[in-house]
């Protein structure tokens, strides 16, 4: 699919950089405008964010890969988020053919490890921010065509406990089941997800255990945070790492931490938000700006440039076997992302 996006991007007279894939991600390309090159000022372009991994494993979809029904087309990631690489794509090749252009270069980083946190793109977007004076990120709309605004931070754990293992049935008081301690720590975990205060934490995977008739001397856990602010971020993760093992013979072990901060709209993210909405009536509909638990690309650069996310195509069921966007809101989207795109200065 990288390789079809490299085709696509050179044909219309970007210039593509394919950028290698390490630790086991795919590529990456970096895209950039023929236009705006001669400027070698800081803040002075639109960055355009947009990955084409989707949380599907491999033969999830089996043989019905693309099914279109009506207004509606299902696949694998088509929402979330090959229909926004694809308006990003669009509006920039009706621009290219039209005798308008933009006043500021874009460059389009198109990624293949957003799904998993980013790990090995991280630093490319952060990297490419220090050029950007707008961030423009083609995540799908939400609830019927909704922008979003603002996110929650997002923090990615693992949690590991070790016990002493031993026969069960042969020396059980011998043993200290590590499975046992996870089980009384994944309580103290949950029970820090506070809804008033906008926190959640879910522990969403565990492994441990070698035999039915073995005690456990080893057990993970990935724990899920989702939180409002910076100051939460600090004080759950301090209560993580605070936490002490229960059962005599046991160590609970913690690695990892924040992945995305929050994301809170900022007096220039609301400006470039007001210019959104101002086109997406030209264009024919309402934009409507919305907060959500979810985590993007965006958030990496959000606090110190203007942003907006949530720019993509419309649909119904981001992560799912029935994941589809509508076909209907391609075109209006597309208009929008273009005619945003020409505004921006």
């Amino acid at each position: 699919m990288m390789t079809l996006a490299e085709t696509d991007w050179s044909g219309i007279g970007f210039d593509v950089v394919r950028i290698p894939g390490r630790d086991g991600f795919g590529d990456h390309l970096s895209i950039k405008s023929n236009w705006g090159k001669e400027s070698s000022l800081s803040n002075t372009g639109i960055l355009i964010l947009t990955h084409l991994d989707t949380v599907h494993p491999h033969g999830s979809f089996g043989d019905n890969k693309f099914v279109i029904d009506g207004d509606r087309v299902t696949g694998p990631g088509i929402l979330d988020m090959k229909g926004g690489a694809y308006i990003a794509y669009q509006a920039l090749k009706s621009i290219v053919n039209s005798t308008d252009k933009p006043l500021l270069p874009i460059h389009i980083l198109c990624t293949s490890d957003e799904e998993v946190g980013s790990p090995t793109s991280r630093s490319l977007i952060e990297d490419a921010g220090k050029s950007a004076k707008y961030i423009l990120v083609t995540e799908p709309a939400r609830d019927g065509g909704k922008i979003v605004i603002s996110r929650r931070g997002v923090g990615r754990y693992k949690i590991i406990t070790r016990g002493v293992a031993a026969h069960a049935g042969v020396n059980h008081k011998d043993g200290s089941s590590a499975i046992r301690e996870m089980a009384g720590q994944i309580l103290r975990i949950e029970d820090m997800t506070d809804y008033e205060q906008g926190v959640t934490l879910n522990v969403g995977k565990i492994s441990g255990g070698t035999a039915d008739n073995t005690i456990s001397d080893y057990c993970e856990a990935t724990v899920d945070l989702r939180v409002e602010s910076t100051q939460l971020a600090n004080e759950i993760d301090g209560k993580l790492r605070d936490l002490k093992p229960i059962q005599e013979n046991t160590q609970v072990l913690i690695e990892g931490n924040m992945n995305r901060p929050p994301f809170s709209q900022t007096k220039e993210s609301r400006d470039l938000f007001d210019m959104a909405s101002a086109i997406a009536a030209e264009v024919g509909f309402d934009l409507v700006g919305m907060h959500t638990g979810g985590g993007s690309d965006g958030s990496f650069l959000a606090e110190k440039i203007p942003t907006l996310d949530g720019l993509g195509v419309d649909g119904v069921g981001p992560h799912t076997l029935t994941e589809y966007l509508k076909i209907s809101s391609l075109q209006p989207r597309m208009n929008l992302l273009r005619k945003l795109i020409l505004n921006l200065t």
